[in-house]
């Protein structure tokens, strides 16, 4: 596998990256927790450049693109649930231009005459509350349904800006035309690489924020960035990035493909992606002298992205104990 995006990748990159800068600025971001501005229109033009078409297993780097364009921004809309949750999980073509989520735990399906009964809740889900579709696992299948067939109480997060909800479904009845053949395993491998590369996005935020800080602030009539300790958490912080980043587009590629070592692969950037974090988080609030976690900077916004990212699907520990277990199985 080649770890370079070649020129027609880096060219998506660079598309991206400047129609982020201009529809999905901070101020935007602010304008949503501070004044409750409505992220649905942002939702639409995403929709309108073609982001979400990006459902082919092929297309799982230039996917990544722009989840990570769209981590460092601190996304307000519900992409990343939608395509790495939802989209592996729903049948093509039935959900054109609607947001959706995933229930992976906590629901049982039973079946009767009249079809399937869908009972339980699923906690934790990300954009449940406010998503056109869900997509249940189940150990009968995986079963996609309107939202409103299901209650959805939205839960108090560390990131004012995501949506996370219980859900749930009281005597739910699907027909069996709901009931799809996707493999929720390897849903699960791209909802990991893709929440690993919205983390590295918003690390990427946090040390270029913390950077322009540390050259322009002062301290015994110096710059800060000129003192060697500051420098050496610049580069800490770039070095964990770097490595979180390789590891979440390996993963990438694996998807991309059909690499039987993408079960693996996302859980190392799951794992990377989650020290990194911590990482990062630490040395951007001290470089920052406590001030990147004040209502007034817009570091918090990132800072909490990226520590919630941690979260959401297992954390480091975790994912590392998976690792070390799949290496023991196969006598790596």
């Amino acid at each position: 596998m080649l770890f370079e995006f070649d020129p027609d990748q880096r060219l998506w990159q660079d598309t991206v990256r400047d129609a982020v800068a201009k529809e999905c600025p901070p101020a935007l971001v602010r304008s949503v927790v501070d004044g409750g501005a409505d992220p649905a229109p942002l939702w639409r033009t995403y929709n309108g450049l073609g982001w979400t078409e990006l459902t082919d297993p092929t297309e799982a780097v230039e996917l990544g693109i722009v989840l990570e364009e769209l981590g460092r921004a601190v996304d307000p809309t519900p992409y990343l649930a939608t395509m790495t949750q939802f989209a592996p999980l729903a049948r093509a073509g039935t959900w054109a231009g609607q947001s959706g989520a995933a229930a992976f735990g906590g629901v049982n399906a039973r079946q009767d005459q009249e079809g399937w009964v869908l009972e339980g809740t699923a906690r934790h889900v990300l954009d449940g509350d406010r998503a056109d579709s869900l997509a249940v696992v189940t150990g009968e299948g995986v079963f996609v349904v309107p939202a409103e067939e299901a209650t959805a109480v939205r839960t108090s997060v560390f990131d004012p800006l995501l949506h996370v909800a219980d859900v749930t479904f009281a005597g739910v009845r699907v027909t069996d035309d709901a009931r799809g053949t996707a493999d929720p395993e390897r849903g699960r491998h791209l909802a990991l690489a893709g929440l690993a590369l919205t983390m590295v996005g918003a690390c990427r935020r946090i040390l270029d924020l913390t950077l322009e800080h540390v050259r322009t602030r002062r301290q015994f009539d110096a710059l800060i960035g000129s003192f060697q300790a500051v420098q050496h958490k610049a580069v800490d912080m770039h070095v964990a990035i770097e490595r979180a980043r390789a590891l979440a587009y390996f993963a990438m590629m694996t998807i991309a493909a059909d690499d039987p070592r993408r079960r693996l692969a996302a859980s190392m950037a799951k794992a990377a992606a989650g020290e990194c974090q911590a990482l990062v988080f630490r040395h951007g609030v001290q470089l920052f002298g406590a001030m990147g976690t004040t209502w007034e900077n817009d570091l918090q916004f990132a800072l909490k992205r990226a520590k919630a990212g941690e979260l959401l699907l297992g954390g480091a520990a975790e994912h590392r104990a998976l690792i070390a277990e799949e290496c023991h199985a196969t006598d790596l």
